[in-house]
Order: C-alpha cells, then structure tokens, then sequence
C-alpha cells in the first residue's frame, strides 16, 4: 500500500484541503485485522466550504452546455481506469473483497460514468431542458405555457453506504455533475478510503473545476445543518438514519429535496411449473446463489427471500444448499477463495445477529459456518460463510419479510399459488428489486408479463430470467445506470439512475407563460429528462 498505517487522509471542500484537527478514526482490514489509514473531520468550516461548494463549483459548471460537462466526466472515467490497480488493491484491503467483487464496484462505477457521458454528449449544447410541448391559455394561441427544467443553484449531499465506496459515489456525483451541479460525497467511513482516493486523484488531475467535487471523511456531524433550500441530499443507508434525515430542519422547515435508499427485503419467485431440474429452475438457483455470495451479500438488492412452489421446496433447499457449499470464503488476496469478508467485525457481529433472530422462526437448510476459512483467522476475520434459511409456514412469522440480515443471508419459502406469492412478496412493505423466474413460451411469457406488472407497484425494478436470456440478463442485484434504482414503501420511497430520469432530481421544473415568440425561444430542440 501506498500510504502508511498511522496516515490521515485529507478532505477536500470547496476547492481546498483539509485535514482534520482531531485523533481521527482508523481503517482497518477486515480480513488481517491490520491498521490502514485514519479518517477525520474535525474543525471543518462546512457551512463556509458548502458556500465555496455552491459559488465556486456550481457557477463554473452551469456555465457549461450538457456536452461540455458530458467531455468532464469522459475525463474523469480517463482518470478513473488509470487508477484502476490501485483502487482493487485498496477494495481488497479495507472492504475485504474478492476481484471479481470489486470488479462490480469499480468497474461498474467507471461504466456508469461513461453511460452518463454519453448521455450528455446527446443533449447537445443546451444549458436547460424542455419538459413538454407549449400549452395554450388564450384563444387562438396567443399566450401559453411551457414547461422547463433548469439546473438547482445548491449543491448536491451525497451521504453513502459502506458495501459500494466506489460506484455508490459515482452513481450519485455522475448525474448531479452532468446536471451542473457539485457533489459532496460522505461516504461511510469503514470503507472511506476508496472513495477518498477516488476523488483525490480527480482533483488532483484538475479535469473538474475547483469544488465541482468533494469529500468529507469521518464524522458527519454539521453536514445537515449546513444545506440551504435549494440543495439536494441523497441518502443510502439503514431505515433509521433515514428518518433522522427526513425529521432533520434541512429537510423539515428548509424543503432539502431528499432521495432515500433504505432497507429492503428483496425477493426471487420461481413461477408456477417448474420442475427440479428445468431451466428455470436452474435459473433459480445459480442466481440465488450469487446473490447470497457476491460481496459477500452486502448488497442492498441481493436476494434475501426465495419463494418457489410448495412442491419443489425440498428440492430447492437441496440444489441451492449444493451450490453454497461450493463457496471457499476467506483471504481474498488467495486465488482459490470465491467470497472475501464482510466489511468490519460490527458488521460480523450484526449479521451473526441477525442470523439468530431469524432461526428462531426458520429451520436452517445450509450453513456453511462450520468450514475452515482460507488463509484467515476467524477470531480476526470478519467472514462470514453462507447460510440458508427456510419456513414452511412464511405466512405465520412477520420477521422474515420484514429483517434484512445484511450478509450472505437468505430464505426459502413456498407458496400456494400466485395470489399467494403475489402476497407474500408484498409483506416485504416495499423493495428495490425482484426478480422472476420461468420458461420462454406464450403461456409462460403472459404470466410472467402479468406477475411483473402486479409486482411492480412494490418494487423499484422487476427483473424477469427466462432460458432466452440465461447468458443475457444483467442479474438481479446489479444496478444498471439505464434502468431505475430505488423502490418504494420501506425501501426509502426515492429513485436514482434510469437514464435520463437521474436528472430530474437536479434541475427544478418552472412554468413560463408568455407568447409563442418568447416561449419558442426558452430552450433549442433537446431530448427531455422527463
């Protein structure tokens, strides 16, 4: 590693580095246990480098057209992908994470950035889009209405989760900076270290204007109180934090536009008529099994409840049970191990929690904590192997569909029918994703249409697998920047990405009325965000 154990990375506001005045907290490695870096932001001016923010960063960027800031972040993927040894190196050291796991994190927040580049290289060199066509309010068309989206003059709060300190940062600051608009980034701070690095080296390389993009580690006290009305936040976190934000003055008297992403207890449904063996089936459980492992299931979409027909229940706890015993989990740096650590020993705690409260409703189908961990101390690691629950009776115990156990975690339930999957499902209260699972023919595809319809108004994404697509589909869990993350109800009630979509979050919709003559001249000819 490049910096040394005792080291205090700085943080960057307003176009300035601090570093903060405190003792700081430290990093550690969640599989050596050993001492990486400090983080601290103690004696920060927030409310004076917030103003820095919004006055520095905010005016140079709006002062560019769509494309201008769509060839900014082609530069800042440039940086990015020459970083990009580096950034695996500390994933692997202070989230614990096998390659391929950082790969979903690194990569796919260089790819998200690119997404976002070429989407603004589309909108042209306008500085404001059109939302809809022009309205009239006099006869004959002599005055009317149109709509327009223009950039917030505030900044963006982007307050992050510790399992993607790479693409939870990008996929929050890409959007907001192709809308014009600068990013403060506070990310959680077991896992800081990537997301310092990250933006530290774009700064450093100077492709952004100074305090487009920036950075507070530690403590996020006085970040709240320093939004103004016209800033935005955009929260990923537990479900209590979130209502602390909601209730905060920012938010409550302010009117601080606030996107949420909070828990959700995810499911996959293996439709009617499958059999042990079929492609669905498969399907199903390859999928599961995934979901349970990659990143070592700290995913806020990863599959927590697994719902097939009362039939084929034994034969799923079988099939998925063989699959996660495959899993070696241990030392990410040792070649033959396939699921690293959670990120830190309170998160080893919690899920070893959350475990037990969930079998005292659930029979435990698979537990692969028994097994020696791969070049790794379990009374120093924070590694977890994966465990599958099941109940036979989901509709008697409340717990199952409300607990998200954030780790390798998940159980099997059966079901009826499909009014009773379509229920069960339900009493999740609202999640991110789920995912469903049958054949290719007509019949087959006008059920799955029909049941993706009925779930979507629980869900924020329906993600549909059928054989055509086996080696196609993009996978439950993983965000893509086109299609919409978030979801309702407990899940937080927001919405990121979906293309365009993200933008609206960062402009403000107004109303001009005027003549035809000064209303067709308020934006050129653009695709709209809406």
């Amino acid at each position: 590693m490049n910096s040394s154990p005792t080291e205090l990375l700085p943080n960057h506001l307003g176009g300035q580095r601090h570093v903060g005045t405190g003792a700081g907290t430290t990093l550690f490695d969640p599989v050596l246990g050993d001492a990486l870096v400090r983080v601290d932001a103690t004696g920060l001016d927030l409310a004076g480098g917030f103003e820095r923010v919004r006055t520095l960063g905010g005016s140079a960027l709006r002062a560019l057209s769509y494309r201008e800031r769509a060839g900014l972040l082609k530069a800042v993927a440039q940086v990015l992908q020459a970083g990009r040894d580096a950034y695996f190196a500390l994933s692997t050291a202070n989230s614990g994470t096998v390659k391929n796991d950082s790969a979903v994190d690194i990569d796919g927040a260089i790819y998200t950035i690119g997404v976002y580049a070429k989407l603004g290289e589309a909108l042209g060199d306008a500085r404001v889009l059109a939302d809809g066509e022009f309205v009239a309010l006099a006869k004959g068309g002599a005055f009317g209405s149109r709509h327009v989206q223009v950039p917030t003059r505030g900044l963006a709060l982007c307050i992050n989760a510790f399992n993607f300190p790479s693409w939870g940062l990008w996929e929050k600051a890409a959007p907001a900076l192709l809308s014009g608009v600068p990013v403060v980034v506070k990310p959680a701070t077991a896992t800081a270290w990537l997301t310092q690095r990250m933006v530290q080296d774009v700064i450093d390389a100077g492709v952004l204007p100074a305090g487009a993009l920036n950075v507070v580690c530690g403590s996020s006290a006085g970040l709240m109180d320093a939004l103004q009305p016209f800033d935005g936040l955009s929260f990923t976190g537990s479900a209590d934090t979130a209502a602390l934000l909601r209730r905060h003055p920012a938010v409550a008297e302010r009117s601080v536009r606030v996107n949420i992403e909070a828990d959700s207890v995810n499911s996959a449904l293996l439709m009617p008529g499958a059999t042990p063996g079929s492609a669905a089936f498969e399907l199903l459980v390859k999928e599961v099994a995934r979901e349970m492992t990659q990143k070592s299931g700290q995913k806020c979409t990863a599959i927590r409840r697994v719902l097939v027909p009362e039939a084929l229940y034994g034969a799923a706890a079988e099939a998925i049970g063989a699959r996660l015993a495959r899993v070696t989990v241990g030392n990410p740096r040792n070649e033959s191990v396939r699921m690293g650590a959670l990120v830190s020993r309170a998160q080893f705690d919690a899920v070893q929690a959350g475990i037990a409260q969930l079998q005292r409703v659930a029979e435990t189908l698979h537990d692969g904590r028994g097994a020696a961990l791969v070049d790794a101390d379990p009374a120093v690691a924070a590694c977890v192997a994966p465990v599958l629950l099941g109940s036979r009776d989901p509709d008697a115990h409340a717990l199952l569909h409300t607990t998200e156990v954030f780790g390798p975690v998940a159980t099997l339930m059966p079901y009826r029918d499909l009014d009773h999957a379509r229920a069960l499902v339900a009493r999740g209260e609202g999640s991110l994703a789920c995912s469903l699972y049958g054949e290719d023919d007509d019949a087959a595809a006008d059920a799955l249409a029909a049941t993706a319809l009925d779930l979507a108004e629980v869900h924020g994404r329906v993600h549909v697998v059928t054989p055509a697509v086996a080696a196609l589909h993009t996978g439950h869990g993983n965000v893509m920047p086109q299609s919409l993350h978030g979801g309702p109800g407990r899940a937080g009630g927001g919405e990121e990405l979906g293309g365009l979509r993200a933008l609206n979050f960062h402009h403000r919709r107004a109303a001009v009325q005027a003549a035809p003559t000064v209303l067709s001249r308020l934006t050129p000819p653009t695709p709209s965000a809406a």
